[in-house]
């Protein structure tokens, strides 16, 4: 990305130096900005900070949950796999599950599962994965979820669990909430759905996410 814009800075400015150092720093601008948004999605003190909008740029939290999902069954590795047909950098990426405070995990990963949260091979799960929509430069994280907006209804994304499960979901929604919204993590009722979540542009004000609903489960798919 700052590479496309030093190339439009220089047939902007006809290749001057003052316009390539003004776009530099504008391109490293909205990375640090983009980057700083997402972890501060993981800062928050709990359910009471993220719905008063505490915390912080902006406001603009995940939801952090206080207690972790006591998930019974399922395989003792909780990372899953994530593959979005539809998005450039999610190919078999992996999920850590991490606490909301975990800003090194989401820093460090493509995604995060957010812990306290659902997992697939649960009936009636939200399984609730984020990703930096801009994220850092040279880490798995740079642009993980830039192209969220790629998803339509009736896309397929896959997880698979450490047991060779595969799990397909469908998508059935997409929809920008608030910072104050908590509802995006809660169950779906009569569903087992896949939440993937992201920042909005310009301004990172909002909650960018889709869902998608569990259709198919394949067992020794690894």
């Amino acid at each position: 990305m700052p590479e496309i814009l030093n190339r439009a800075a220089r047939r902007e400015h006809g290749g001057s130096p003052l316009g390539s150092v003004f776009f530099g720093v504008l391109s490293l601008v909205m990375v640090l900005a983009g980057a700083g948004l997402i972890a501060s999605f993981f800062m928050a003190g709990g359910l009471s900070s993220a719905a008063s909008g505490a915390g912080g740029a902006g406001g603009f939290n995940v939801p952090t949950l206080e207690e972790e999902n006591q998930s019974a069954g399922g395989p003792q590795d909780r990372t899953l796999v994530l593959d979005v047909p539809q998005m450039s950098r999610i190919d078999e990426a992996e999920v850590p599950s991490a606490s909301g405070t975990d800003t090194e995990a989401l820093d460090s990963n493509k995604a995060v599962h957010l812990r306290g949260t659902g997992f697939p091979w649960e009936e009636g799960a939200n399984v609730y994965i984020a990703g930096h929509r801009l994220g850092y430069p040279g880490s798995e994280s740079f642009l993980a979820f830039y192209d969220l907006t790629n998803l339509e209804n009736g896309d397929e994304v896959y997880l698979t669990d450490s047991n060779g499960t595969r799990y397909t979901y469908r998508v059935f929604r997409e929809l920008t909430v608030s910072p104050t919204d908590l509802s995006v993590t809660e169950p779906v009722e009569g569903k087992s759905v896949l939440t993937l979540q992201t920042c909005t542009l310009p301004d990172y004000s909002q909650r960018l996410v889709v869902q998608a609903e569990l259709v198919n489960t394949e067992e020794d798919f690894a």
